[in-house]
């Protein structure tokens, strides 16, 4: 089982998103966290089950989608580093996965 590990610049990431939408339905964004938690927790059995972002040819990190999010991560072989979290419509710029790399 793979230990998950949220970093502070992806639980931002998500706080932002989640304080946007509570502008006009705050239960609309209590169920989106409690929904990407449960996703991203998925992860400490299936760490692999996520797909490779087509944007990150080659790299080697993975994303789940718990919509209207883009959850990535990055797997080192017994952990599971969350780094970033996007609204799906935007589009990932990889120099912010670059900067949220995890050691």
């Amino acid at each position: 089982m793979a230990e998950v590990i949220w970093t502070e610049p992806a639980l931002n990431d998500l706080d932002a998103i989640a304080d946007h939408i509570a502008l006009d339905d705050p239960e609309a964004a209590r169920r989106l966290v409690q929904a990407v938690f449960r996703h991203v927790a998925l992860l400490a059995e299936h760490p692999e089950s996520g797909s490779k972002p087509q944007e990150l040819r080659g790299w080697r990190y993975r994303q789940v989608v718990e919509p209207p999010c883009r959850i990535f991560y990055r797997y080192d072989g017994r952990r599971v580093f969350v780094l970033h979290v996007m609204r799906g419509e935007r589009k990932l710029r990889a120099h912010r996965l670059a900067r949220r790399r995890s050691t």
